[in-house]
């Protein structure tokens, strides 16, 4: 199967997508309600990490997807996927917003790994489009392979360098 595939399959359940995304923000209002006050003690820690996680791997692929779109295919933004790459990072921001009136996001357990995820992900898609502007390298000829291999050691390198300089 395909993204291509993928995306069209996604599209034909559009309200499946729809609904998932809109319960995970409803999810995180209520546990705001029913754990005000009390976010960073067990169980509602976890249960706001949890919401972090299901918001931010969705919305991390949808802001990569789109920069991909956009920077490298030049593609036009009005040929975007409403459910596929504006919905997910829409859910994402709210849904953080809405957990950090309730609770400092730094006792959130895994916070500081998925925001070090965000960085090293826009750093190296942008070290990308820096190599792809100054034609050191011309991505667009490149078949997708190599340019996911070069995406992932960049990805490494800049999680060595990250690790290196925050210890």
């Amino acid at each position: 199967m395909t993204l291509q595939q993928l995306f069209e399959r996604i599209g034909e359940h559009s309200g499946t997508l729809l609904f998932w995304f809109l319960m995970i923000p409803v999810f995180a209002i209520l546990a705001g309600i029913f754990g005000r006050g009390q976010g960073h003690l067990s169980p509602w820690k976890y249960v706001y990490a949890v919401l972090i996680y299901l918001v931010s791997v969705p919305g991390i692929f949808a802001v990569a997807l789109n920069i991909y779109f956009f920077m490298f295919q030049r593609r036009d933004i009005l040929q975007s996927d409403v459910f596929i790459q504006i919905l997910p990072i829409i859910v994402m921001l709210a849904t953080i917003f809405i957990i950090r009136r309730n609770v400092d996001l730094s006792l959130i357990p895994g916070f500081g790994r998925i925001s070090g995820l965000w960085f090293m992900l826009f750093t190296t898609m942008f070290l990308m489009w820096l190599l792809e502007k100054v034609h050191i390298v011309v991505f667009s000829y490149l078949p997708f392979t190599s340019l996911l291999l070069i995406f992932v050691v960049l990805f490494g390198l800049i999680y060595l360098g990250w690790r290196k300089f925050s210890n």
